[in-house]
């Protein structure tokens, strides 16, 4: 198609969007615009042309476009589903899709049409208010500005916006660009504004069970990165996305203060204490929420005599006894005094802690329950439960982050958004099938597994040492699951994750997907190290023939932090516990016998448990140099440095997450190198410091060279260093190895 070639666009501007027919998702406007365009059309180009075509320019403004996406064609039948056009690079998906599928030469549009706001914040149209009983003035009921104002406008995180169609069943997979999936099993986002009617919240389906806060509570080993704007281009996303250091927590506003609230009467100005008739909301829900916050403050109960898409009638419990406090037309404050003193209160329910707390949740997602209701407590001085306030919390995350059902049909939208800008990008999505009456629904699919990486960490991986930790951690968001993470190390001692996996839980299953993914696309090198905890899954993920992992293609060890754990559940206390550390980091054999005789000597049933391991898979001594020194994953430094927080969110801004930050990462981490290099840095500092700290120790030994190639010899420690026994050792250029077995352990290989 030559690049100025003009064509029709359908326009729908009315209607919805259709998910449930046999071609997938169909807009149900009849009467669409017709415009033409050509693929230099902008985005500001395409909305100014749907407007002019309507003669809705300054009233009406297109908030955004569905694009009807095809995204698979089946025996001469297309399959379509839903992509949201934001800007300019959301419309060259379709110039692109319009290429790829010559079967569809007309694209389709669904403008979502909303009021122009003015300048002093009402519409340029109607403006939703509380409606005035018949026959009294015609100016709306007000609020007061000490009363909080729910805010409308809450923007999703912004990302590339693609769903994508599969007639999945068990075992379908995406790698790549490949057939992806159909839009899996979700429910439409909630509106912010959703379940402000005054009913009880205690009866609104919850969890039977609700996790406890989130873990990230390990304390990080590794230096913390300074908090500070983007380096990577990833300021679209939520500040945290690409900060690589949330303990100290950011707010918008002053701690305990949602953002949006204060009200605005028919002047502008604020500071009153009770509505006042002529003040105005931007919407119902607004209007309803500032009700709800009123009766809190106040310490007083109403209610809801009225209520429907353009009225409210709210009036005073004790309404006829004493107290004419009516939202309707407006009596004035409260006459009546609080029948009962209690510490909840009825309109404090989940819909207002959650717009309390949305800067929080904003700033941290990881910010735990218990502070987010004790900030409730303080702020309105009635103390919710604590399943409220989880509830409150789920759903400021999904008002932020994307509702979570919906953000499992995100996920593979966003993973095509980042293959077409980024090839090499990898994504591997299994889904089960949807089952409805016996008969299996290929128009939707369950989310089963996803595997990712970057082309960032492919090559990084590829200059790291040859060796790589697994391990899973749990998510904490509604729906519960398992990270699995793959964690690098470079030269100089920084961690990397490389790959990762969304999985039901740990089993063979799970992690056999997980590893053989990993060395598919990520660790094909031959001699690779895996360290790991002992978990079954793990074990018959890598003993499996197909998998790769077997010796000599790689090579197992344990985490010698697990296996203490596990031993410690059977021998109490923490000398034991130490001795076997011990042992297990004896980098001979000589120093790995004293401290097991001393074990023996405490109890020989402790040395009969560990000899049931492989001295291969937790001593350093019988490692053959594979570990360089790691004897544990480093599965908590990772959480902390790099994915801590995440693990609170929906699925889909979960995987965004690990996009920025591991962006933010690659970027400051590149500027350290290149400014090393520019100051004529050969090696990395990690090793410099090793190379000036074995200069400074070689000062104590005497070395005799013992053959003519200069590659065997004999070294004596005349003084103690506190790094080696004091003694002779030989020492073998040639084969790389040393009697001290420190060589070995730390050979920058």
């Amino acid at each position: 198609m030559a690049s100025k070639e003009s064509f029709v666009v359908l326009v729908h501007h009315r209607g919805s969007v259709n998910r449930k027919t046999r071609s997938g998702v169909k807009f149900t406007d009849k009467n669409p615009l017709c415009i033409v365009i050509t693929s230099t059309t902008s985005y500001d180009d395409l909305v100014s042309a749907v407007l002019m075509k309507l003669g809705l320019e300054g009233a009406k403004r297109v908030k955004k476009f569905f694009y009807r996406i095809p995204v698979t064609v089946l025996q001469n039948t297309v399959k379509y589903d839903c992509f949201t056009i934001n800007n300019d690079a959301d419309l060259q998906v379709m110039f692109l899709c319009r290429r790829q599928f010559p079967e569809v030469r007309t694209p389709e549009l669904l403008a979502r049409l909303v009021d122009v706001v003015s300048s002093s914040g009402g519409s340029n149209r109607n403006t939703n208010t509380i409606a005035n009983p018949a026959g009294s003035s015609s100016r709306p009921a007000v609020a007061s500005s000490s009363v909080p104002v729910y805010e409308p406008v809450v923007q999703h995180v912004a990302s590339p916006s693609f769903a994508v169609d599969l007639n999945a069943t068990e075992g379908d997979e995406v790698v790549e660009r490949e057939n992806l999936p159909n839009a899996l099993v979700g429910v439409a986002p909630v509106g912010v504004g959703d379940g402000f009617l005054d009913d009880e919240d205690e009866d609104d389906v919850e969890p039977d069970m609700i996790d406890d806060d989130s873990a990230d509570d390990i304390g990080a080993t590794g230096p913390a990165l300074e908090v500070g704007g983007s380096s990577s281009g990833t300021q679209q996303y939520p500040p945290h996305f690409s900060s690589l250091d949330l303990d100290a927590m950011r707010h918008e506003g002053v701690l305990g203060h949602a953002v949006g609230f204060g009200a605005r009467d028919a002047e502008g100005t604020t500071g009153l204490t009770e509505f006042q008739v002529g003040q105005q909301f931007q919407d119902k829900d607004e209007a309803l929420l500032s009700v709800k916050t009123y009766s809190i403050r106040r310490g007083v109960q109403y209610k809801v005599v009225e209520s429907d898409h353009r009225r409210y009638v709210g009036k005073c419990s004790e309404f006829g006894n004493g107290c004419i406090w009516e939202v309707k037309r407006y009596n004035g404050p409260h006459t009546c005094l609080a029948t009962s003193i209690s510490s909840d209160h009825r309109s404090l329910d989940y819909h207002v802690i959650s717009v309390f707390i949305m800067p929080m949740v904003r700033a941290d997602a990881s910010v735990s329950i218990k502070v987010l209701l004790n900030a409730t407590a303080a702020h309105f001085g009635f103390r919710p439960t604590y399943r409220r306030v989880w509830m409150a919390k789920q759903k400021s995350i999904a008002l932020i982050y994307g509702d979570w059902d919906e953000s499992y049909n995100d996920l593979p939208r966003w993973v095509l958004g980042v293959q077409l800008p980024m090839p090499g990008s990898v994504a591997v999505l299994k889904t089960s099938p949807v089952r409805v009456g016996g008969q299996v629904d290929e128009s939707q699919a369950y989310f089963h597994r996803l595997f990712w990486t970057f082309p960032p960490c492919i090559e990084a991986f590829r200059h790291c040492k040859p060796l790589i930790s697994i391990d899973g951690t749990h998510l904490y968001g509604k729906y519960g699951g398992t990270l699995l993470i793959a964690i690098a190390q470079d030269g100089n001692s920084n961690i990397l994750p490389v790959a990762f996996a969304l999985v039901e839980g740990e089993n063979a299953e799970s992690w056999s997907f997980f590893l053989s993914h990993l060395r598919q696309h990520v660790t094909p090198q031959p001699g690779l190290l895996v360290i790991s905890d002992r978990h079954n899954g793990i074990k018959a993920a890598l003993e499996a023939p197909d998998g790769g992992w077997l010796p000599p293609s790689a090579y197992r060890a344990f985490c010698i932090r697990h296996v203490a754990t596990n031993f410690a559940l059977t021998f109490k206390g923490k000398d034991a516990r130490r001795l076997l550390v011990n042992a297990a980091y004896a980098k001979t054999e000589v120093e790995f016998d004293y401290w097991f005789d001393i074990l023996r000597s405490e109890d020989p049933a402790m040395c009969e448990w560990a000899n049931r391991i492989d001295y291969s898979l937790w001593t350093q001594h019988r490692d053959e140099g594979r570990r360089f020194g790691h004897m544990t994953t480093n599965i908590s430094e990772c959480v902390n440095s790099i994915l801590k927080g995440v693990r609170n969110l929906p699925v889909a801004s979960l995987v965004k997450a690990t996009y920025c930050r591991l962006a933010e990462l690659f970027v400051r981490k590149g500027r350290e190198a290149e400014a090393q290099m520019g100051t004529g840095q050969q090696f990395s500092q990690h090793l410099v410091k090793c190379i000036e700290a074995n200069m400074k120790t070689a000062r104590c030994f005497t070395v005799t060279l013992y053959d003519r190639d200069n590659s065997e010899f004999t070294v004596a420690e005349t003084t103690p260093t506190g790094s080696f026994s004091l003694g002779t050792y030989r020492v073998s250029l040639a084969s790389r190895t040393c009697d001290c077995g420190y060589f070995l352990t730390t050979d920058p290989r």
